[in-house]
């Protein structure tokens, strides 16, 4: 895997609608960790993709009416599998963050980069997950310089009033490693 004009590569390249220019001269120093699942709790079921590209059946699941008319988008997706999913290029602004603000700075959509962790806040992630993961998160700095590791943070971070994701399931430690890991295995 490897990134090519702002693309993973040996990815699927799912195209959202959910997105628009970043501000002129503005550079990607953020990171951002989600978690998403839909119907919530629930894994596996292409809801998550349809979502990003408003093409949620309402008629689905009862969920779904209070997020039919949201428009969101992440940059990836990691499923419990490991697969990953781009929505969109990592050069444009996916509407992942919402109303946020990290070190003082608002508006955190502007300059990071989102993904979304198939799960919950309360279910562990998979070995895989934390794995790929890793393997992007080190790709993604090497590919962006003003991104480092300091500025990797949860949703919850940014958003703490808002948001609890990606929550007390996820070890931050186990992350970490893998991020070690894929860097010594790429040899950067």
């Amino acid at each position: 895997m490897k990134i090519k004009a702002s693309l993973l590569t040996d990815v699927d390249f799912v195209p959202s609608p959910n997105y628009n220019a970043r501000p002129q001269n503005e550079d990607i120093s953020l990171l951002v960790i989600h978690n998403i699942s839909l119907p919530p709790g629930e894994y596996g079921r292409g809801y998550i993709q349809q979502f990003f590209q408003n093409k949620l059946p309402v008629s689905a699941d009862p969920s779904f009416a209070t997020i039919k008319d949201l428009k969101v988008s992440a940059h990836l997706l990691i499923e419990r599998d490991g697969k990953i999913t781009q929505f969109v290029p990592f050069n444009l602004r996916a509407w992942h963050a919402g109303k946020s603000v990290w070190q003082g700075r608002e508006n955190c959509n502007d300059y990071s980069i989102g993904i979304e962790l198939e799960g919950t806040d309360t279910d562990a992630y998979t070995d895989i997950q934390y794995t790929q993961l890793g393997i992007v998160t080190a790709l993604l700095l090497q590919e962006y310089p003003t991104l480092n590791r300091k500025n990797i943070v949860g949703h919850e971070h940014i958003a703490p009033q808002r948001k609890t994701d990606p929550g007390a399931a996820f070890v931050w430690e186990q992350y970490n490693k893998s991020i070690d890991i894929a860097i010594k295995k790429q040899g950067v």
